[in-house]
C-alpha cells in the first residue's frame, strides 16, 4: 500500500467510523506527537480490505499484557501503542525498535471484554476461553470510550467462542501473577469440570 493510498483509506474509514477516537492521524501513522510514526507500519496497514475499524485506544508507555498485567509488551524508544477495535477483532500493535508486534483477538474468541481504570494506568481486557489480554490505554481515556468499545466487542462474540491457537504467551492459568505452564502438569485436563453429577 502506498502512502497516498494508506491516507486516502485511513480518511475515508475515519469518517466512518462510529466514533471519534478512530482519527486520520492514528490510522495513517501521521500524529504531530509521533513524527516517525508511533508504529512502522501505520495500523491502515494491517486492517483487511473491508474491515472497518470503531475504536481505537492508544498509549505511549505500554503495549498489551499477554495473560497478566505484569507479562507486559512495551513500545521501543519514541514509538507507541495503538489498539484497534474492528468489525472483526481487536487489534493490539506495538512499536518496536525495528519492527512492530501485533497480536490480534478475533471477536469470536472472546468470552469477555471489559475495563479497568485507574490513578495510573487503564486496559481494555479481553478473555478468551484460556487466555487473557490487557490492552492499555492512556490514563486520559474517557469511560464512556473504554464501555463502548468493550460493548462492541461483547455484541460480536460467538455463542461457543473459539480459542486462539497462537502460542502468544497470553496463557492466563497464573500463580502469583506468573503465568502456568500446562506442559508441567501431565495429568491436568484442558477441559473446565463438567457441571453434570
Amino acid at each position: 500500500m502506498t502512502v497516498g493510498s494508506a491516507l486516502d483509506r485511513a480518511m475515508t474509514l475515519a469518517e466512518m467510523a462510529p466514533h471519534p477516537s478512530v482519527t486520520v492521524g492514528v490510522l495513517a501513522g501521521r500524529e504531530e506527537r509521533f513524527p516517525d510514526g508511533r508504529l512502522h507500519d501505520p495500523p491502515v496497514t494491517h486492517l483487511d480490505g473491508t474491515e472497518a475499524p470503531a475504536y481505537v485506544l492508544t498509549n505511549e508507555k505500554r503495549g498489551v499484557g499477554l495473560g497478566t498485567k505484569r507479562n507486559t509488551t512495551k513500545p521501543a524508544g519514541d514509538r507507541g501503542t495503538a489498539v484497534v477495535v474492528t468489525d472483526r477483532r481487536t487489534l493490539c500493535l506495538v512499536g518496536g525498535e525495528s519492527e512492530d508486534t501485533a497480536v490480534e483477538v478475533p471477536h469470536e474468541s472472546v468470552v469477555a471484554a471489559s475495563y479497568h481504570t485507574g490513578l495510573l494506568a487503564t486496559r481494555f481486557v479481553l478473555r478468551t476461553p484460556r487466555k487473557q489480554y490487557h490492552c492499555w490505554a492512556k490514563r486520559s481515556t474517557s469511560e464512556s470510550l473504554l464501555a463502548e468499545a468493550a460493548e462492541y466487542v461483547e455484541d460480536r462474540t460467538a455463542e461457543s467462542p473459539a480459542e486462539i491457537e497462537a502460542d502468544d504467551g497470553a496463557n492466563q492459568l497464573t500463580y502469583r501473577g506468573q503465568p502456568i505452564s500446562r506442559e508441567n502438569h501431565p495429568g491436568v485436563s484442558d477441559e473446565p469440570p463438567s457441571d453434570a453429577r
